[in-house]
């Protein structure tokens, strides 16, 4: 039963037109099966993804909730590393504060430090700066040993250059041993 429609008028050696827009085309019955079997496996695969991902999810709360960490494989370490590391921590363990007021105290405005170079292990402390002169230096010294915290305060190195004389200073620090 479909609907015709004669659109054009009938004229002398013209075939007629007729249209059906009720007409259906037969499908192959295998294609609408194939994709309902696509369309469930894909349904199944993202349900079955759904589930394991929530039982992660239920897992990892269950970790955070016992206080647990991830385990993470921890590399050995070499003998040289740990005794760096060693080092590291004496150093930063050191009593800076004490050591920073003592150098504070016995500046001038002569005398630039050039570097600080403690060593734990001996509890003693290598101090290089450049003077003015000769005699600002030994002050610096002189001041140096006034300190409570430095002790055996020596100037063990001064050098003249062109406008100033360089030196270095070595001092046991009370409690820079560790």
């Amino acid at each position: 039963m479909g609907v015709k429609l004669n659109i054009f008028r009938k004229k002398p050696g013209m075939p007629r037109l007729e249209l059906d827009f009720v007409r259906r085309r037969r499908m192959s019955p295998w294609a609408g099966r194939a994709l309902l079997a696509l369309a469930m496996a894909f349904a199944g695969d993202v349900g079955f993804s759904l589930l394991k991902l929530k039982n992660d999810i239920v897992e990892a709360q269950a970790r955070v909730d016992r206080g647990g960490r991830t385990q993470v494989a921890a590399r050995k370490a070499s003998p040289e590393e740990l005794a760096a590391a060693r080092e590291t921590v004496q150093r930063l363990s050191l009593p800076w504060p004490e050591l920073f007021t003592a150098l504070e105290s016995a500046a001038s405005d002569q005398v630039a430090l050039l570097a600080i170079e403690p060593d734990p292990k001996s509890g003693t402390v290598l101090i290089s700066g450049d003077s003015k002169d000769y005699l600002a230096a030994l002050t610096y010294v002189l001041n140096l040993s006034r300190a409570e915290t430095l002790a055996r305060v020596q100037l063990v190195r001064h050098e003249a250059k062109q406008n100033a004389v360089g030196f270095s200073v070595s001092a046991t620090w009370a409690g820079g041993k560790g």
